[in-house]
């Protein structure tokens, strides 16, 4: 599958060309920018498969994925099929798997699911839709999985499967120890998948221990397959599919075998692979300033010495060798690379005054700067940079932080019923903004897949905005600095959020007009498992896009910063700010008064830990790196990108 959106590698290679820059992979890949212009290519393939079969007459069978990898292409879909008369008349689908046990009125359904994102909004023919049933009886199951498989060879077997993949190396539901040979049938679900599902269902205990799958020779047996994934949780089991050995204990390298299967990533689903991570061992590159500065940390790693003591050798012996010629010698490469992280590292995040500033990162002038802390869900300013939040208002600046949206759904409901309960013994029958009666009563009543009503979102918002000025108040910021935006996307009272709106934009760029900052701290992590934070983010790229062209926007710099997921690799950190053991301990403290969010987190992501020990132990490993890299030692390091709007 070609394409005109195919993003080359961030290096150039000068000798044996695309196979040598592919020589580690064994599946067929291409990588984009976007999951957003990934997934419009793929819709752009399946459109144009359903319309060739059209033409002659023929159904098109469909073996359709669910899960977030998949929703952009059904969205282009839906589009194609409203705004240019895409008709889907002649289409059969088969769906991989369901949960079992499960009804289809559940939220957490795949049928449930496949309907919101694409049956509900298309023509195709209610009898063509095949999705696992979760309710059928155990002792039916084995005949019904025959009859599933039956029916997908009677349609005249599958033109076209989509597939994700999981952490385990999962398609469908097909585990690790799945076989080559295995058909439809039940299987139980791996505790890492059940880990990864757990926010979708407020927790692991909610989640469905066995599902109904398409088997993987079900799937091999597919004309053609597109795999996609997205984010950098997908990198290290992308790598070990593409580039590992066929192996039960990965199913998805079973599709090494198949002689039309393509995986569509983007970059950060790519990262991992050798031609990204380590271009100079699979041929000569150009060098770059940032491929230096990643290929030098990597070395000191992988030799474990710091950096002014690589010898030549060291570079020679580990495919560097181009790079060494080109440089001279590795004593002035050690230098310079020395010197450029060193001039990363400061104690004066708003830049420090009366100082040359020609080798750091931040502007001395002016000495007292306006700065707004954007913060996506309200506690990601203190888990994220804590440390550089209160050495900013330590040292004088206009520090503003702004919270994006309500996080009200990270809020338990027990949680939100004890707030209620006392609250409503406190009051009594006085007059209240919220009817705490009323809420008690539908916290205690609420079903399984019932959303908030506005009452109860409001109590659990309250909560999160009040967690939010316990720790800025501790920090040492003042209350009027302290802005909620409640983003309108994000209130749906559900895990699936509204897209990105004119709204959201212009509330965001409402803020950024009134303050006028000189700098703005972002959240770059996208990894979160809702996307929140990449919509708050684009929400912020587009607010300050509007603005470019107003005066006080050619003084203001945009820093990113990292969530609670992943931290930027060295060589990417344009500022490293350290913090004392003082201020290690004044941020945990910040981060604790978010009480909500302690000890039951509802939507970690594949970490068990509390955010407060991840942000510590992110913080300690960046120093630990600095360390061995020769630099000065630190307790912590919080880490920022500069990014160019």
């Amino acid at each position: 599958m070609k394409s005109a959106l195919e993003i080359k590698p961030d290096i150039s290679y000068k000798s044996a060309g695309k196979f040598e820059e592919t020589r580690f992979e064994k599946i067929h890949n291409e990588i984009f920018k976007s999951s957003a212009e990934a997934s419009i290519i793929v819709a752009q393939e399946i459109a144009q498969l359903i319309r060739s079969k059209q033409e002659k007459g023929k159904n098109c069978v469909l073996g359709l994925a669910t899960g977030s990898s998949p929703i952009k292409v059904y969205e282009e879909l839906v589009r194609m099929h409203k705004e240019e008369g895409l008709s889907f008349s002649n289409v059969i689908t088969f769906n991989l798997d369901e949960y079992y046990p499960m009804n289809r009125e559940n939220n957490q359904s795949y049928h449930y699911f496949m309907h919101q994102h694409l049956f509900n909004h298309i023509d195709i023919k209610p009898e063509n839709v095949n999705i696992p049933d979760g309710t059928i009886a155990l002792e039916e199951l084995n005949q019904y999985c025959i009859d599933y498989e039956m029916n997908i060879k009677n349609a005249g077997g599958l033109d076209f499967q989509l597939l994700g993949i999981g952490r385990t190396g999962h398609v469908g539901f097909n585990e690790p120890g799945s076989h080559v040979n295995s058909g439809t049938r039940i299987i139980t679900l791996d505790h890492i998948t059940r880990v990864d599902a757990s926010s979708d269902f407020n927790g692991i205990d909610n989640v469905p221990k066995r599902a109904i799958t398409m088997g993987v020779s079900t799937i091999m047996r597919s004309k053609r397959i597109v795999l996609m994934a997205w984010g950098q949780n997908k990198a290290e089991i992308i790598k070990r599919t593409i580039q590992g050995e066929i192996s039960s204990e990965v199913p998805a390298t079973f599709l090494q075998n198949h002689s039309n299967a393509t995986f569509v990533l983007d970059q950060s689903a790519a990262s991992e692979l050798t031609r990204f991570k380590t271009p100079w061992l699979v041929g000569e590159c150009l060098w770059t300033p940032e491929l230096k500065s990643k290929a030098i940390v990597w070395l000191c790693q992988k030799t474990k010495q710091s950096i002014l003591k690589l010898t030549d050798r060291d570079y020679n012996n580990n495919g560097m060798s181009d790079l060494l010629a080109q440089e001279g010698s590795a004593y002035d490469m050690n230098i310079n690379m020395f010197n450029i992280l060193q001039h990363t590292i400061t104690g004066w995040p708003g830049g420090k005054p009366n100082t040359d500033d020609s080798h750091r990162p931040e502007r001395a002038n002016p000495a007292k700067k306006r700065v707004i802390l954007f913060s996506p869900h309200p506690d990601d300013d203190v888990i994220s940079m804590g440390g550089t939040f209160s050495k900013l208002i330590k040292q004088g600046h206009d520090v503003h932080v702004v919270y994006q949206t309500s996080g009200n759904i990270a809020v338990t409901d027990d949680e939100a019923l004890k707030f209620a309960e006392v609250a409503s013994d406190f009051i009594g029958k006085e007059a209240a903004d919220i009817n705490f009666k009323e809420v008690i009563h539908f916290l205690n009543n609420k079903s399984e897949n019932q959303i908030d009503s506005l009452e109860v979102r409001k109590l659990k918002g309250l909560i999160r905005r009040r967690e939010s000025y316990a720790a800025t108040r501790y920090i040492g910021l003042k209350d009027e600095n302290t802005h909620f935006l409640d983003l309108p996307f994000y209130e749906t009272g559900q895990v699936k959020k509204n897209p990105l709106g004119p709204e959201d934009i212009a509330i965001v760029k409402e803020i950024i007009a009134k303050i006028k900052p000189h700098q703005v701290f972002a959240a770059g992590d996208l990894a979160d498992p809702h996307g929140t934070h990449e919509v708050c983010l684009n929400a912020i790229f587009a607010a300050m896009g509007q603005l470019k062209t107003e005066k006080y926007m050619d003084d203001c710099w945009l820093w990113l910063y990292r969530g609670a997921w992943h931290e930027w690799d060295i060589h990417e950190i344009d500022m490293a700010v350290p913090l004392s053991p003082s201020e290690v301990l004044l941020k945990r403290h910040a981060i604790l008064y978010h009480q909500s969010q302690k000890d039951r987190v509802m939507f970690q992501g594949n970490d068990s830990r509390e955010f407060w020990v991840r942000a510590e132990d992110r913080n300690k490993n960046t120093a630990v790196l600095y360390d061995e890299l020769g630099l000065a030692e630190y307790e912590a390091i919080e880490a920022f990108k500069r990014f160019d709007y």
